[in-house]
């Protein structure tokens, strides 16, 4: 059942959200991706500075991990979104 489903692809071939309401717009990826992101970096944040004792290094540490994790994060989101296997 599970091997059906990653493999037979949707029979209706849905290529638009208004077509598709399962799907995610990408405003809610990227919504997604900012309220993870202050998580995450407030927990890089804190770690970083546990770790050197400087609270510059670690703000450097945290901002450069926000950015970076949170570009990777919506890609993230928007393959899945296209992966019908769980909806």
């Amino acid at each position: 059942m599970i091997t059906d489903q990653l493999i037979l692809k949707n029979s209706s071939n849905k290529n638009t959200y208004a077509e598709d309401k399962k799907s995610e717009k990408p405003i809610r990826s990227i919504a997604k991706a900012i309220s993870w992101r202050i998580i995450g970096t407030m927990d890089t944040l804190i770690i970083s500075y546990l770790l050197t004792g400087k609270v510059s290094l670690a703000a450097s540490i945290a901002s450069i991990d926000f950015i970076t994790k949170m570009i990777l994060y919506f890609f993230h989101e928007r393959v899945w979104n296209k992966i019908n296997w769980g909806k």
